[in-house]
């Protein structure tokens, strides 16, 4: 898994976060799948960040890039 694979798939995700003032950014992407970003501007403080996290960028990874194991915010 390449880490500019993984940053086309959240190039797809970043309009909708975009659209509620936020955005991300890919820190790494570790050989064992783990793939670290950083929620910036709303999403950053927001209380539902985990939720955007887990439920809507990971899960999205998961379906592109099979070989992604997690998603963990730096």
């Amino acid at each position: 898994m390449n880490k500019e694979r993984v940053q086309e798939v959240l190039d797809k995700v970043r309009p909708s976060l975009q659209a509620d003032g936020g955005d991300v950014e890919l820190v790494a992407v570790t050989e064992d799948g783990v793939v670290q970003v950083r929620l910036q501007g709303r999403c950053a403080g927001c209380p539902m960040s985990m939720m955007t996290l887990k439920n809507g960028i990971e899960r999205y990874l998961k379906e592109e890039i099979p070989e992604v194991k997690e998603v963990q915010q730096v």
